[in-house]
């Protein structure tokens, strides 16, 4: 029986055990997704963990994707079907155990425009059909996720009203998974691992790392202190090249749009649009929290220096417009703009890149590298299959140390915090928007008086009790911590102006 301790992330945690931090098992740096993932897997093995992270939880790749817990159709287009296999294994496992609260079904559909050649058409159908058959070797249920069919017209524009009608021959509908926020499971998991003991200390850089330890700098104050380690895992994703050697990358920058609901006349279901000329490449618009959608994603090259907040270029943004613009009835223009956003991907650079003139074209498996000092380095991958990930990558590490770890990875089976099946989340009583936030901890979200339930600016519904719970028990330290990863208010710059001083005002009464 393993005993758990407090899920909660604050700053007084966070200084006093970064105060006593001298020597671990298992030193992780990165602290995104898959580092995250790590810091759970190895304290869930009961090795004693810290897990750095220079900026914040979910400050890098891990906050920027699409949203979506998907089984890897694009994979399967393209004919990589053991990694398409491992994301719907991955997918069923988040779904039905560590996260049902934070990941939903949701519907997909694939109109045949008037645009679309009949190989785009019938290339999509034959992944939804393969993404059928995965499902069912993943064991995935009809219950949590339909098998694909075709639909007429009428069914397709009840999902998406505004597409245009004319010259439409049916379509296709297929179910995936969407989360309700990635950086929200980044959270999940850290605090999840801090709940089994796992030191997780933001706002602290790792500097002249080898696989014994590492100097750290506490980016609030300053001070700095050395910890061994007997395990050091880089998980930094788009900077792991920055901490270890011998790891080449080949950056992959995906660019998505923000848009109001209202432009789309209430979309409910993803809605995925062949781009013109291209056999294998689509663009999606997806509904998302708060009555927005986004629209995405690019897939390019971007060379040259790492920007800690990566950007969309006007390329970019053209594209998608036009690209989505295509299949609806009022094209959508710069005007309806809410934001952008833009994340890297850390795809290896294998030097193999005959017919790999595309990022797109270059394998998403993760790779494990040790360099010759004895750090271990994931790279690669995708947000779906982080567990996995985090396993391999561990499973690794201790293989070239000298512990004797004798408990398997366990994590396939560990419900993340606020985790519950889903009887029990259609039982909690709060309202469901928390319940898609926090799962069965949404009571202690909303806990306390009247006023913390009200929005915190006019058009916004972030509440005050939101962002109370952010900073006590979730690990924000600082203004952006709240708006741009606990909360998704950033992403749009005139909701993040008005939310800007309800969050100073928590800060200061906390």
């Amino acid at each position: 029986m393993i005993t758990v301790g407090n899920a909660s992330l604050n700053g007084v945690r966070r200084a006093r055990e970064l105060a006593s931090l001298k020597a671990v098992d298992v030193l992780v740096i990165g602290g995104g997704v898959t580092g995250a993932g790590v810091a759970l897997d190895a304290a869930a093995r009961g090795l004693s963990v810290a897990l750095v992270e220079k900026h914040d939880l979910a400050f890098g790749t891990s906050r920027w994707s699409s949203k979506l817990v998907h089984g890897g159709l694009r994979y399967l287009a393209s004919g990589h079907v053991g990694i398409a296999y491992e994301s719907a294994v991955e997918r069923g496992i988040l779904m039905k155990t560590t996260a049902p609260h934070l990941v939903h079904p949701i519907p997909q559909i694939a109109p045949w425009l008037p645009q679309a050649k009949f190989a785009q058409a019938a290339l999509l159908r034959s992944a939804f059909l393969g993404g059928d058959v995965l499902r069912t070797f993943a064991r995935t249920s009809d219950d949590y996720l339909p098998h694909s069919r075709r639909v007429s017209s009428a069914e397709i524009l009840r999902y998406a009203p505004t597409l245009k009608p004319e010259g439409m021959r049916g379509g296709f509908l297929t179910w995936d998974g969407q989360l309700y926020d990635d950086a929200r499971l980044v959270v999940a998991i850290a605090r999840t691992a801090a709940q089994y003991g796992a030191r997780i200390l933001t706002r602290v850089a790792a500097t002249e790392v080898t696989g014994r330890g590492a100097v750290l700098v506490d980016q609030l104050t300053g001070e700095q202190l050395t910890v061994d380690a007997r395990m050091v895992i880089n998980a930094t994703g788009i900077w792991a090249d920055q901490v270890a050697s011998g790891i080449k990358l080949r950056p992959s920058r995906g660019t998505h749009l923000v848009l109001p609901q209202s432009v789309f006349g209430g979309l409910s279901a993803v809605l995925t649009v062949p781009v013109p000329g291209e056999l294998r490449r689509v663009v999606m618009a997806i509904p998302a929290p708060d009555d927005r959608v986004y629209v995405g994603l690019t897939d390019e090259d971007a060379p040259g220096p790492v920007n800690d907040v990566p950007h969309a270029t006007e390329a970019e943004i053209d594209f998608l417009l036009n690209t989505i613009s295509s299949a609806v009835q009022q094209p959508v223009t710069r005007a309806d703009l809410l934001g952008t956003y833009a994340g890297l991907r850390p795809l290896l650079d294998t030097g193999h890149h005959k017919g790999e003139d595309k990022t797109a074209d270059i394998s998403r498996r993760h790779a494990v590298i040790t360099s010759p000092d004895g750090v271990v380095t994931i790279v690669g991958g995708k947000l779906t299959t982080y567990r996995r990930m985090a396993q391999d990558v561990l499973d690794k590490a201790i293989e070239q140390s000298s512990i004797d770890v004798r408990r398997p990875c366990e994590t396939h089976r560990i419900p993340l915090v606020g985790a519950a099946d889903r009887v029990r989340l259609a039982a909690v009583k709060a309202p469901a928007r928390f319940v898609q936030r926090y799962g069965v901890e949404a009571p202690q979200v909303i806990a306390g008086p009247p006023e913390f339930q009200q929005p915190i600016a006019p058009g916004l519904r972030t509440t005050y009790a939101e962002l109370r719970f952010a900073v006590r028990h979730e690990g924000a330290l600082t203004e952006d911590d709240v708006l741009d990863r606990r909360t998704r208010i950033g992403l749009s710059a005139a909701d993040r102006e008005l939310a800007l001083p309800a969050v100073r005002e928590t800060f200061a009464a906390v």
